[in-house]
């Protein structure tokens, strides 16, 4: 049980794409009997065929398999009374079932939880939508990070907008989702009732501006393009290119660290200059600060920054690409047998 702790229960999924897929691998990860339902008169989950220019092998996308691990998939045409009645019969026996449908197929499948719950009393339903139940609307990761701000501030002044290069409000409403299950699961060990989680993509995306967010509400600032910035703390995300044609990025978010960083790199001057002597005072003056430091930089191979940086406890990463993350020695617990990474990367100790 250690590594299941859902071990017994039981998950319908009757959802496609990416974010209810991921609620329902994280299910199974963790030890929950997960079966995903598919059409068989559109071939399946349509992400069957999203293959890169580079994917020459394998009946599935790579894409595909990212969140579908560990499931039992089963081909059922629920406008078929048969299939639909063989699906109803797996409902029966479910604890949670997942659904993406667009707006009123539930209804239409008389798989809504009004009609659910009459005869499954202790069934949790989870819903993702795009904007909500009564919006038609069809919805893509894409189109929700442009409506919710997320594209305008992703980028550079020079670059114009940029969509985030991954779907990241299909995790967010995931996440959202997984957080909604588990707390209908809490109530119902208190209360023996099922529950019905509703989450809309949209939402999410809002809800995951956080300090954005917050910084237009209460200070009226609207974000603005940064590249990797930050608009509130400096040096924070400041890139810089090393001798061996590497680069590196700072994330300093204390005064104790910046001088530090100053001393670590032979400029303690910059320490009681009035433009960076403030946290405040580095984010006015943030354009002055690559042509003082990049000679520190760009005289010696990233590693060897990096030693100096390590040493005087500053917060720092090497830019890495995605193969030498997956291939670093800190990822190699986090992939699942069939080269997928895992979603569920909490650690439960008894």
């Amino acid at each position: 049980m250690k590594n299941r702790p859902f071990e017994g229960l039981k998950v319908i999924e009757l959802a496609s794409v990416l974010a209810g897929p991921a609620v329902g691998m994280f299910f199974a990860e963790l030890g929950a009997d997960v079966v995903k339902i598919e059409n068989p008169k559109t071939a399946g989950d349509i992400t069957r065929q999203w293959k890169s220019s580079s994917e020459k092998t394998g009946d599935n996308s790579a894409y595909y398999e990212s969140v579908n691990w560990g499931k039992t998939v089963l081909f059922l045409d629920i406008t078929n009374e048969k299939d639909h009645s063989q699906l109803m019969e797996l409902i029966g026996k479910a604890d949670v079932l997942l659904m993406n449908f667009k707006a009123g197929d539930s209804e239409k499948f008389a798989l809504d939880f009004a009609h659910l719950s009459e005869q499954f009393p202790k069934l949790i339903c989870g819903y993702i939508s795009g904007y909500g139940e009564s919006d038609p609307r069809p919805a893509f990761d894409l189109v929700i990070q442009a409506e919710t701000g997320f594209m305008s501030m992703n980028g550079t002044a020079e670059s114009g907008p940029l969509k985030m290069p991954v779907a990241i409000i299909d995790l967010m409403a995931a996440h959202q989702l997984k957080e909604g299950l588990l707390t209908a699961l809490y109530l119902r060990e208190k209360t023996g009732k099922g529950n019905c989680v509703r989450v809309s993509l949209f939402d999410s995306a809002i809800a995951s501006l956080a300090n954005q967010a917050s910084n237009f509400l209460i200070a009226g600032n609207v974000p603005q393009r940064l590249g990797s910035l930050h608009p509130n703390i400096a040096p924070y995300g400041e890139t810089f290119l090393c001798g061996d044609g590497k680069y590196l990025v700072l994330a300093i978010g204390t005064e104790k660290q910046f001088a530090k960083f100053c001393i670590a790199t032979g400029r303690p001057e910059l320490i009681n200059d009035v433009r960076f002597s403030t946290n405040q005072a580095r984010v006015s003056n943030r354009a002055a600060l690559p042509e003082l430091l990049n000679p520190f930089f760009i005289k010696r191979p990233a590693v060897d920054a990096a030693e100096i940086l390590r040493q005087s406890e500053i917060p720092f990463a090497i830019i890495q690409s995605v193969d030498e993350a997956l291939t670093s020695y800190a990822a190699t617990n986090l992939i699942l047998e069939g080269k997928v990474v895992k979603t569920a990367v909490f650690r439960l100790e008894y």
